[in-house]
């Protein structure tokens, strides 16, 4: 019997099969999603320790018993080590951000309390100093700071009653992620290359492309880190020892907002900072709020000018706009996914466009 055939001559097999291929992709991957996050910052957290624990083993005989039993043994010791790595400091800033918030609203209240007229006053101070400074080209009256702060707490108020509910609704979810996360760790420090080769293998793609792609993807995972997300942490660092050695209310608070802002190009952790620098000199403290200014602007922003290029040294060839909208546009779309998704798609992106052309000589 002729093979059944469409008027262009190809087997409608090759279709048939070809749709039941991506249907069942498209499965799995609905079948995965529970798990997305965790598997990602396992897959990140992998590729950042992988090289110290291949280090370790590199001697091992897997062969014998004694170097399974190493083997599994490393594995567990790094998986343990790297879950106490990530959740002990995190559950830490978690508590005491949660705490200052607290702190914060009793400060508040406690200052409304002895002197109802507090806020009016600084308010008053604060549009004084900023026409002052502005030469009277932006008039902002104490009301409009006023409309504008409540008009802030308000909507904030209304997103931590939503974030408190996602909180309680998502600490079920959150330890079976933390199981996940265990358990994918191990199973990568145990078999990370059969696994990453069997991943592979989903990509219809010559092998040198698959290797290309694949050294891409583990050096901007790497540089990403270490070039954004690690001088970030530092930043913020540095952020919470000022903000406590001048005794500002709420400094770790200040720092987590530190953390997240120092990723806008040109503004960064400047947007946190000025304002405690004009509360302090509308309070009263010009000199101190100077000295806070000076040294907030040398050691906080001044880290983003020194470690970056260090820990980049130009490895990441995309314009720092790129990343910015990269980044943005991967948290507005991922989440706190997106602070790693966003740019690596890009990224990505731009080098199979760059094996494309070249495949096709393109370039010129």
């Amino acid at each position: 019997m002729s093979e059944l055939k469409n008027p262009s001559g190809r087997p409608i097999q090759n279709y048939v099969f070809g749709a039941i291929l991506i249907l069942l992709f498209v499965a799995v991957c609905r079948l995965l999603s529970p798990f997305f996050t965790a598997l990602l910052w396992s897959v990140l957290l992998y590729i950042l320790i992988s090289p110290l624990h291949r280090r370790i083993i590199k001697n091992i005989n897997f062969d014998t018993r004694k170097g399974k039993i190493l083997r599994s043994f490393w594995a567990v010791v790094f998986t343990l080590g790297t879950m106490v790595l990530v959740l002990f400091p995190f559950s830490m800033v978690v508590s005491l951000f949660l705490r200052q918030i607290i702190e914060l609203g009793s400060f508040i209240s406690e200052q409304l309390k002895e002197r109802p007229e507090y806020l009016q006053e600084l308010f008053e101070k604060i549009s004084n100093l900023i026409r002052e400074i502005t030469a009277e080209q932006i008039n902002i009256t104490a009301d409009d700071i006023t409309n504008q702060i409540n008009a802030f707490i308000i909507n904030e108020m209304q997103r931590i009653g939503h974030l408190s509910r996602n909180i309680i609704q998502g600490v079920g979810g959150l330890f079976i992620n933390t199981l996940v996360m265990v358990f994918s760790l191990f199973f990568f420090y145990i078999d990370g290359q059969y696994l990453s080769r069997l991943a592979l293998r989903t990509i219809p793609i010559k092998s040198e492309y698959i290797s290309a792609l694949t050294k891409k993807f583990m050096d901007i995972t790497r540089n990403l880190f270490f070039g954004y997300i690690l001088v970030a942490l530092l930043q913020s660092v540095v952020a919470f020892t000022i903000f406590t050695i001048f005794k500002v209310q709420g400094p770790l608070v200040l720092s987590v907002l530190t953390f997240l802002l120092v990723f806008l190009p040109m503004i960064g952790a400047t947007i946190v900072y000025i304002p405690v620098t004009i509360l302090m000199i509308a309070s009263g403290d010009v000199a101190g709020g100077l000295i806070f200014f000076a040294v907030s602007a040398i050691f906080i922003s001044g880290i983003d000018n020194i470690l970056r290029p260090i820990f980049l040294k130009d490895r990441i060839k995309l314009h720092p706009l790129v990343i910015f909208f990269a980044i943005l546009g991967g948290l507005a779309i991922f989440g706190f996914n997106g602070f790693i998704l966003g740019p690596v798609l890009v990224i990505l992106f731009l080098t199979v466009l760059d094996l494309f052309l070249t495949e096709h000589k393109i370039i010129r």
